[in-house]
């Protein structure tokens, strides 16, 4: 009847000894898959940083464009007035040309009729 108990008690310890092997292998894994975790948690922090920054200075150059094309609109709406105003001036002046070569013909003309009138006044 010794060797029952003792035996027992050994099937216990080792079913004991067992369970603690277990527990550590199984604490063990939980610790590394913690640890996978929180690098896979920083990794994906890293990369949505990355990403942040590079879309903060794709929108700062953007701006940055932006402002240049802004820059060169005003630019352009500035030589378009200048063009617009050097066109008025060139009508206006094609206007008093062609005011003046009116009232020059309309001279000549009349000249020409007074320079009749007299030719056949003297006949």
């Amino acid at each position: 009847m010794s060797a029952e108990p003792g035996a027992a008690g050994e099937s216990l310890e080792e079913q004991v000894r067992e369970a603690e092997r277990r527990l550590e292998e199984a604490a063990t894994l939980a610790a590394e898959a913690e640890q996978r975790a929180a690098a896979e948690i920083k990794a994906l922090e890293g990369d949505l940083e990355r990403e942040r920054e590079e879309k903060e200075k794709a929108l700062a150059a953007a701006e940055e464009r932006l402002g240049e094309i802004e820059a060169q609109v005003e630019t352009a709406e500035q030589r378009v007035e200048a063009a617009e105003r050097r066109a008025a001036t060139a009508e206006e002046t094609i206007a008093d040309e062609l005011a003046r070569a009116r009232e020059g013909a309309a001279n000549w003309l009349q000249g020409q009729l007074d320079s009749l009138r007299r030719e056949a006044e003297g006949r």
